[in-house]
């Protein structure tokens, strides 16, 4: 743990029914929430929040839905999502957030699996809602976001709640922080769909101690992006805020991001590390393009970078100011999660006067497990172990990688209806990740890689995939690479990769060489991307085969790629 740097001090809750009383009153007055789509239910201050929870809670209880009942909700991150998720939470229903991304066949199947007897759904879910949905005996409701009156058989959120007389806050259900209060679903065919089972003390401890860590200031405005039924977004872009008394202001979509971090002024934002890949490659060639800019900038980074060092604070923010009223001039930090990002990427935004900063976690652990501090960090890890939560490397190798095992109030139950896969998840207490690290002597995890993706080379070492595609994408004629292990012809292992270049900078390398892009082309430059690769690699990790790849890689909503639908016998 940080030694040198003390915890913050926060509010202590043991469930998130307490959190939504105390922001309610604690907060009053001020903004809460907003949409930046035109919906329903625009915007609302923290007591605002609280009474349409208290109304829309006494109106389910109105329909006939007693506690426990199992509650679904999909949609864009908006308002009227996190309104019904705080009441499920407020009310002891149990919560299933619905992946929007997902097939119609996969939402059903979640729906059937969860045993939901109410949804609330946003318009895009209409046709699905009024057909298919109208199948599953189990769903008795379904309760529309958009629509301002009942009709064809959907009730209307905005009427329920304006209807009904706010339920009193002394006579909420009393809350079991350890019983289950969210499931969350990954996608899966038929009694194959993943439930991780979490409660509200697992979604309490997790905002406590990531608090602790980072301080978060209710003048703090967060801009959501990331899918909000995914548990990073969801605890730490939804529920962190509310808690420490900041505002949520839901973007308009991927594509709007820099204008809405214009607008809101926002001062936090969550991504994954391909969101600041694409970022920073874009502040990179804006600066190369520019034959002024492209000579000055570097010395100013070395010089800035001496004279904070001197302790002259947020002189970069001042000397790169152009560059920070790009997005809205008053981003204090960027934080990272889903997936390692590449450190010279972190290190490049830093030399910007850019705060960034990554954590580490799992939905099975309501996420963060490791964090990094803004004045405690590094950028090749994945963060200091949150309090409370105890980490293990399990039969670590001769260089201290091992599986990551972790221990907390913050780790799940186990999985809905599956207790074999529950069982064969944890070991003495502790929940086995699957993915391989280990702990430097300053107490930082690092994490290699997925356990499952491991490479055997051929004189028997562990080659960690991720670290090999980290190379190839910093090269700016790559727009995505995935590593695998491929049979030769003598049935051993090697090192195989398929690339999808970049067409915007194979169109400008293109127009530099006065070159026509053709498949030869295409094949050597692919060639000397991985010569380059392979020079920054020791020789059993070198990559012996590669494809290009013509289509950009099939993504979770999280933009990881799904590599398990890559044909890796090529």
């Amino acid at each position: 743990m940080d030694l040198k740097h003390p915890l913050y001090i926060v509010p202590s809750i043991s469930t998130i029914q307490e959190m939504i009383i105390m922001s309610g009153s604690s907060f009053a007055g001020k903004l809460a929430m907003e949409d930046l789509s035109q919906t329903p239910v625009q915007s609302l201050n923290f007591d605002q929040l609280l009474d349409k929870v208290l109304r829309f809670g006494a109106a389910l209880k109105n329909l006939g839905l007693p506690e426990r009942t199992h509650l679904a909700v999909i949609g864009e991150n908006r308002v009227q999502w996190a309104i019904t998720y705080l009441t499920a939470m407020a009310f002891n229903y149990v919560i299933v957030p619905i992946d929007k991304n997902l097939a119609a066949n996969e939402i059903l199947n979640i729906i059937y699996e969860s045993g939901a007897e109410a949804i609330v759904f946003s318009k895009s879910f209409d046709s699905l809602m009024e057909e298919e949905a109208s199948a599953i005996k189990a769903l008795k409701h379904r309760i529309s976001m958009d629509i301002l009156e009942d009709e064809n058989g959907f009730i209307s959120m905005t009427k329920l709640i304006d209807a009904a007389q706010p339920a009193e806050v002394a006579t909420l259900p009393k809350i079991d922080p350890d019983e289950m209060a969210e499931i969350i679903f990954t996608s899966g065919s038929l009694g194959r769909a993943k439930g991780v089972m979490l409660t509200q003390k697992n979604l309490a401890t997790n905002l406590v101690s990531m608090t602790s860590m980072i301080e978060i200031l209710p003048s703090d405005r967060f801009l959501s992006v990331l899918p909000i039924h995914h548990t990073y977004e969801c605890t730490c872009g939804m529920l962190c805020p509310l808690y420490r008394g900041s505002s949520v202001h839901f973007a308009r979509s991927l594509k709007t991001i820099v204008d809405d971090i214009q607008n809101v002024k926002a001062t936090i934002m969550l991504g994954v590390p391909l969101l600041f890949d694409k970022m920073f490659k874009r502040i990179s060639k804006t600066i190369k393009d520019d034959k002024v800019k492209s000579k000055i900038v570097p010395p100013i980074v070395k010089v800035t970078n001496v004279l904070e060092k001197l302790g002259l604070k947020d002189l970069k923010k001042k000397v790169f100011k152009e560059m920070h009223e790009k997005f809205g001039g008053s981003v204090r930090i960027f934080i990272a999660g889903g997936a390692a990002p590449d450190p010279k990427v972190a290190l490049g935004l830093r030399e910007f006067g850019f705060t960034f900063i990554q954590g580490y976690g799992l939905t099975e652990t309501a996420p963060i497990v490791a964090l990094n501090r803004l004045m405690a960090f590094k950028d090749d890890a994945a963060g200091l172990p949150l309090p409370g939560v105890e980490i293990k490397i399990d039969s670590p190798d001769a260089e201290g990688v091992g599986e990551v095992f972790v221990k907390g109030d913050n780790v799940m139950l186990g999985y809905y209806k599956n207790g074999e896969l529950t069982r064969d998840s944890f070991e003495d207490g502790f929940f086995k990740t699957g993915d391989l690290g280990f702990i430097d002597p300053d107490g930082f995890l690092h994490i290699c890689g997925r356990q499952k993706n491991v490479i055997i080379a051929s004189n028997g070492k562990n080659v960690f995939p991720e670290e090999i595609e980290d190379i190839l994408n910093r090269n700016p004629l790559v727009l995505e690479s995935l590593v695998y292990g491929e049979k030769d012809s003598k049935h051993s292992e090697v090192i195989a990769a398929k690339v999808v270049l970049n067409a915007e900078t194979l169109i400008e390398y293109s127009e530099k060489n006065n070159v026509k892009i053709e498949p030869e082309l295409l094949q050597k430059i692919l060639a000397e991307i991985v010569k380059e690769a392979n020079k920054q690699l020791t020789v059993y990790k070198q990559i012996k085969k590669f494809y290009l790849q013509e289509k950009e890689f099939e993504k979770t909503t999280t933009q990881k790629i799904k590599r398990y639908l890559v044909n890796n016998n090529k």
